[in-house]
Formats: C-alpha cells, structure tokens, sequence
C-alpha cells in the first residue's frame, strides 16, 4: 500500500451527487404518475396522458446501475490504500447499519407512509399491532435497497479478491473499445438471472455485474481514457437507444419484467452509464465549493428524500388540499429542502446519525 489516504476522483463524485439528484426528481414523478403504477399516490392531473412522465422512462434503465459502477470503482480506490478489514468495518457501518438498524428505529415512518397510500390500515383493524409494525419495516425499505445490496456486493468482493489476487483485475486493464460494446451481451444476459419476483429492484444478476465491472475495469485509468476517447460514439448511440425505449415502452411498466429484461432496456442502460462515464470522467473531474457541497450531502439527500415525497403525498395530495401543480412544487421543495434539514439534524445526534446515516461522529465537531 502506498500511502494511508483514499485517492478520491472528483468526477465520481460528481456522477454520484447528480445522478442522486436525478433520483429524486424521478420519484416526485413516479409518486404522481400516470402509468398506473402501483404503491404510489398515482396520477393527480386532469390530462388524459402526462407526457413529462417520459422522464421516468428516460433516467430508470440506467441511473441505479451507474451508481453501482461508480461504488464499484470507488471501493478499489479505498482497498489499494486500506486493508480489508476496514473496508468491511466501513461498509458495514455505512451501509449495512442504516439499512438494518435504521429501518427499525427510524424508516419504519416510510412504511406508515407507504401503507396509508396503499389504504392498508383500513384492513387491518384486528391485527396486532406487533405484527403491523413488522409490516412497516418490511414496508419502509423503500430507497434502503440499495444501500443493502451494496453491502453485500462489497462483502462478496473481500471473499473473491481473496480469490482472484488481482489476476482479473490486471485482466480488466486491457479491456478497449470492442470489449466495451461487446460487454452489451454481458450486460443483457445478466439483466435476466437473479431477480427477485414481486419487489423488483432486487436485481442481483444485473447490480452485481455493474459494481464488479466498476472494480475490475472501469477502475482502470488506461479504461477510463477509453471510455473518454470514444464518448461520441457511445453518447450517440445512447440518445438514439433512449429514444427507441421511450417511445416503444411509454406507458408500459418500464421497472419490471417483460420491460426490464428487453434488449432494448438493457443496451440503452450500459450505453448510457458508458457515455456518463466518460462525460464525468472528460468534463466533470474538478471539484469547486458547490460541488463540494453537493457532493458532501447526497448521502442525505438519498437516504430521505423518499420519506419527504411521501409525506407531500400522503397529507396534502391525497386529501387533495392543493392542485397538482402546486403537489408536484411542494413535492420538489420537501424533497431538496426537507432532506437537507434532516440531514443537518440528524447527523447531529449520536445515536441517530450512526443508526440512520452510518455516521460514527459529527464531522462537524
């Protein structure tokens, strides 16, 4: 090891904070849809198609696996200056805390939030109250399944680096254009193994495919210069797949089978996390006071921006206090603002700020 500090890349962090920020503006939207999704508040406009929903369409097939790459080059930035050890002692407090001890002392309001849009509690009268908490916490893991994931993805990679002693990650070095285009078949074949039925954000196959692909060869600088060199080329033919999904899947249910498993869905998703590589990578390397700041609190931002959304929904949207262009403008304001304001509160609190955030002392301190 070369030294004892984390070598971070500013256009990781960079691609991180903004796709996180793409994240909430798609769940104010899918809170609102018009597609007939289930478990949200639905559609609260008068139009007979929202059209601005194509946004879900446009960002869903892509901005979660290209936060898994991103954390799968990020942790073997972390593990070539720290042992694996801490890695595991990190990522379980980071990751696995919030989403295990977290979801009991804190996200189970996402659950109450999630059952009431559903209309649960209007069935369940005679059901012990035990049980009904139990059901909020499975309920209120909503954005948490990421984080769950990650975990165990970084875990499985300290057991297979035991393994593989860098033999595929100097593999990974070599990796050029055609490998890249090549890797779309990679890509789609593991897009249909290992999902889980009903809750299905629990892409195994295609998740872990994406963060391993980040350690053993988006890690790489000769890779990166790659990805840079060749970023029309894969821009291009991510806008036109994009455009292809769009408006051949507009109004179908775009996050599950048989959406999720076409070659359109998973072409248009490695093509576009390749062209926001490199765009991150060739432009966005470069740090400043805003994307510092940006960057510093999307973690927050991601951990509750949901919970607010749902909040907006349930207490005003639903009741119908308010038109839906003012929902849709208090939606986006409780989730920016009402996400920083938690975050600022809680990473406050020492017990709270380890349980919620994976925080072990105020840094402000």
């Amino acid at each position: 090891m070369n030294n004892r500090n984390y070598t971070r890349k500013h256009y990781l962090d960079n691609i991180r904070w903004f796709t996180v920020v793409l994240v909430v503006i798609y769940h104010v939207l899918y809170m609102y849809n018009g597609e007939g999704i289930l478990g949200v508040q639905g559609k609260i406009t008068n139009l007979e198609v929202q059209y601005y929903d194509v946004f879900q369409y446009a960002v869903y097939p892509w901005f979660m696996l290209v936060l898994f790459i991103v954390s799968g080059i990020s942790s073997r930035l972390y593990l070539d200056t720290h042992t694996d050890n801490e890695f595991i002692k990190s990522k379980t407090t980071k990751l696995l805390v919030p989403g295990t001890i977290g979801l009991v002392v804190f996200q189970f309001l996402q659950g109450y939030l999630n059952m009431s849009l559903g209309g649960a509690f209007d069935t369940m009268g005679d059901v012990p109250k035990f049980v009904v908490y139990l059901i909020m916490l499975a309920s209120g893991i909503g954005v948490l399944w990421y984080i769950q994931m990650l975990w165990l993805f970084s875990m499985l990679l300290v057991l297979i680096r035991k393994i593989e002693k860098d033999r595929i990650w100097n593999l990974g070095r070599k990796t050029n254009i055609v490998v890249l285009l090549l890797m779309t078949v990679v890509v789609h074949l593991a897009a249909q193994v290992l999902n889980t039925p009903i809750i299905c954000v629990y892409r195994f196959g295609l998740y872990l495919l994406g963060f391993l692909l980040g350690y053993f060869v988006f890690s790489h600088e000769e890779v990166i210069e790659v990805v840079k060199k060749w970023l029309f080329l894969t821009a291009v033919i991510a806008v036109a797949l994009g455009i292809n999904f769009c408006v051949r899947y507009f109004g179908a249910g775009y996050a599950d089978a048989p959406v999720n498993r076409t070659i359109s869905f998973t072409a248009y998703a490695w093509f576009a996390c390749l062209a926001i590589i490199g765009c991150g990578a060739r432009f966005f390397d470069f740090k400043n006071g805003f994307t510092s700041w940006m960057s510093k609190h999307s973690w927050g931002l991601y951990v509750f921006h949901y919970l607010c959304i749902s909040v907006v929904a349930v207490y005003v949207a639903r009741p119908g206090l308010l038109s839906a262009l003012p929902v849709y403008l208090l939606s986006f304001v409780a989730a920016f603002a009402g996400s920083y304001i938690l975050y600022e509160i809680i990473s406050r609190l020492p017990f709270f700020r380890w349980a919620v955030l994976g925080i072990k002392k105020d840094k402000r301190a």
